[in-house]
């Protein structure tokens, strides 16, 4: 059974984080660096920080759909933060950055084995070449976390695998760091365990 992580209208569910946020012309920072309009989550892409469930989740499918509406820098899904709101917390970082789709960032103090290698900070490269959309085209993120394991699938094709995960549940993340993004189609079906 699908459970919607975003209704399409507002962020009701999600918690929005910017370090030292500040009023700007009248409204707080996460106001004006993450919206909604037309079926789309849209965010500025500056200052660092992101959106956060409110509910943590454990052993599902994550799918997100994502567009780089003018110019592609980065972002990130990450997943089964753990601790408080900070940049960046203890999590895995299932990356978005233009055609690095796929890598793993190990942020925080987590760890994961990437290719019999146990990662305990920074990039693990994904499997393949980019295979993400043109620029303004939507692409689809299908992350699988089941248990230790997790499974980036960018467009389709599996780009990265990590075992023994050191966080195996936690908040869901969208990032805020670079440019304009829109994220639609925010969804987890649970595998049932």
């Amino acid at each position: 059974k699908k459970i919607a992580l975003f209704n399409g209208k507002d962020l009701t569910g999600w918690v929005r984080f910017i370090p030292n946020e500040k009023k700007v012309g009248g409204k707080w920072q996460t106001q004006t660096v993450w919206t909604v309009k037309d079926g789309v989550i849209r965010c500025e892409g500056k200052p660092a920080g992101y959106i956060r469930t409110q509910d943590s989740y454990a052993n599902y499918k994550l799918h997100v759909e994502w567009r780089w509406p003018g110019k592609a820098t980065n972002s990130g899904v990450l997943v089964h933060r753990q601790g408080i709101d900070k940049v960046w917390p203890k999590s895995i970082e299932c990356q978005l950055m233009n055609q690095n789709a796929g890598d793993f960032w190990i942020v925080g103090g987590a760890t994961l084995k990437v290719n019999g290698v146990l990662k305990t900070r920074g990039r693990a490269p994904k499997k393949h070449p980019s295979n993400e959309k043109p620029l303004g085209q939507w692409n689809s993120y299908d992350i699988v976390c089941d248990g230790g394991t997790i499974k980036p699938y960018i467009n389709g094709l599996l780009q990265n695998e990590g075992t023994d995960a050191s966080v195996t549940s936690g908040n869901i993340l969208l990032q805020s760091e670079g440019s304009p993004i829109e994220f639609r189609n925010v969804y987890l079906e649970p595998l049932g365990k």
